[in-house]
């Protein structure tokens, strides 16, 4: 986590630019309207809120909303926002050690980090969340499907099967970020017994896990 820690700390000034990809902006449309039906009523649990780009669209329902990352550096960002109708708190916290943030929750977001868990933790990832969420409550995960020519190329595999991408900040460094890209059946897998709805999009998927 330290590597990646480090690149989105340093990328928390550009962290939005992702949302601007033209090809991107039907999909983000209709996870932005995907999302909030969701979490109507819920109290919610962020992992990886990051600057809050999609804290936003779960403040239109939500009934509140923790919003957590690792790096303070993304939250400052995310307190700037304007954020409603719910009530949204901001905390820094480990996505691997969500028992440290208080609190009871009905639906726990984690929008976007899923492809950051090394395979071999997925699974210890997976209970973390499922152990959080209150009875009768949903998990809800949303990630990036590989496009070529729209995500970063992967440049290395590792004998485990984790992919990596070479990304480059606005001032020319450049960090090697875990990226992997998990199928609807892999997913299912690693969360079972739990039942999960999937939702594929062009670019993105959506899933929902109770």
């Amino acid at each position: 986590m330290s590597d990646l820690g480090s690149y989105y700390r340093e990328r928390a000034g550009e962290y939005d630019a992702v949302y601007a990809k033209p090809e991107r902006q039907e999909d983000l449309a209709r996870l932005r309207a995907l999302l909030p039906p969701l979490v109507a009523g819920r109290s919610v649990l962020e992992v990886a809120a990051g600057t809050g780009y999609w804290t936003t669209a779960l403040a239109t329902t939500a009934e509140s909303i923790v919003a957590t990352d690792l790096n303070d550096e993304t939250l400052a960002v995310a307190r700037t926002r304007s954020y409603g109708p719910a009530d949204v708190r901001f905390a820094t916290a480990d996505a691997y050690d969500l028992g440290a943030v208080p609190g009871r929750f009905d639906a726990i977001f984690a929008g976007f980090f899923w492809s950051h868990v090394p395979r071999a933790d997925v699974r210890r990832f997976a209970k973390g969340l499922l152990e959080r969420v209150e009875p009768g409550g949903v998990v809800i995960l949303a990630d990036n499907r590989y496009v070529d020519g729209s995500n970063y190329p992967i440049t290395r595999t590792t004998d485990d099967g984790d992919t990596y991408q070479t990304r480059q900040l606005s001032d020319g460094r450049t960090f090697e970020v875990l990226k992997n890209f998990p199928s609807r059946e892999e997913l299912a897998t690693q969360v079972a017994p739990a039942e999960v709805e999937w939702t594929e999009l062009t670019y993105f998927w959506l899933a929902t896990v109770c």
